[in-house]
């Protein structure tokens, strides 16, 4: 009698046990997150996705199919995609958002280098539209323009900290013979991407010589417009620059960086400027805020 309550009471147990493992078996499993996708655009401005599973995608806020090429106008554009990954049995994740430029549209002018010009500055949206200020070897712009806030030295013309091939203009007699930017402190390159530079001395003295000049308007903006040896045209405004806090000769002067330092005062670096009578090189002081004007080679 008592081994079969014994055996009763086991088997009791063993069904109780059974009861908690379904129990435990019937609880729900927490639904896998939906891999969200990865954006990338090529330098034929082509935006396509990485992504393990189903994606949506949205180029500046509409809904999309990618790939997708985006078309360079005379605009700068700066194109923002977002979406989320979802998929059967999956929660979607969480939006990702992107942001490119496509730079604005470049002009083949027929110079004997091949090189080929930005139709607008650096953060202009149009031809005629200034852009930005650039302290040479900077690559944002700011809003006081001097020695105590360039990049490049301790505060003053003879304490430069990069860019100098001359002991007197340097730090404690710094030197480090460096006659053009850096990729990294080119404002083109940085900006726009590795496809765009600022051009050097000797393309912007190629772009000078080679192109007939005339002071006009564009928009109702004054400035010079080249026409190339093949007819076509680049229009450059006449921006002025800055220093300080202040606009200099805006409407009746035009100055453009190079990328190139002077080879004699290491705190000069090469432009081209122009106004009504005509376009010319010379060399500013690299704390002053002038254009940007791009080139990139074919």
């Amino acid at each position: 009698m008592k081994t079969i309550k014994l055996f009763i009471i086991l088997l009791s147990f063993v069904a109780g046990l059974a009861s908690l493992t379904s129990c435990s078996d019937d609880e729900p499993k927490p639904t896998p997150i939906a891999e969200p996708p990865v954006f990338a655009m090529d330098e034929n401005f082509e935006i396509t996705a990485r992504c393990a599973n189903a994606y949506k995608a949205y180029v500046n806020g509409i809904e999309t199919i990618l790939p997708y090429t985006i078309t360079q106008t005379y605009k700068q554009q700066t194109i923002v995609v977002s979406g989320y990954g979802y998929g059967i049995n999956l929660q979607n994740s969480d939006t990702v958002e992107q942001t490119f430029v496509v730079p604005a549209f470049e002009v083949d002018l027929g110079l004997p280098s091949g090189t080929l010009w930005a139709t607008c500055n650096v953060g202009a949206n149009a031809p005629e539209d200034y852009g930005y200020y650039f302290a040479w070897g900077e690559t944002a712009p700011k809003d006081w323009y001097s020695w105590g806030t360039y990049k490049w030295c301790n505060g003053n013309y003879d304490m430069l900290t990069k860019y100098c091939a001359v002991p007197y203009y340097g730090y404690n007699d710094f030197t480090d013979d460096k006659t053009e930017l850096d990729p990294e402190d080119d404002a083109a390159y940085v900006n726009w991407g590795p496809s765009w530079r600022m051009p050097t001395h000797e393309q912007q003295l190629e772009l000078e010589e080679q192109c007939t000049w005339t002071w006009t308007t564009r928009n109702g903006v004054y400035g010079q417009q080249g026409t190339g040896p093949n007819g076509n045209t680049i229009f450059l405004p006449a921006a002025g620059s800055r220093w300080k806090d202040s606009h200099s000769l805006v409407g009746s002067n035009g100055y453009y960086w190079s990328r190139s330092l002077s080879p004699y005062d290491s705190y000069y670096a090469y432009r081209i400027n122009f106004n009504s009578e005509g376009v010319y090189w010379y060399y500013t002081i690299r704390s002053d805020g002038l254009m940007v004007r791009a080139v990139r080679l074919p």
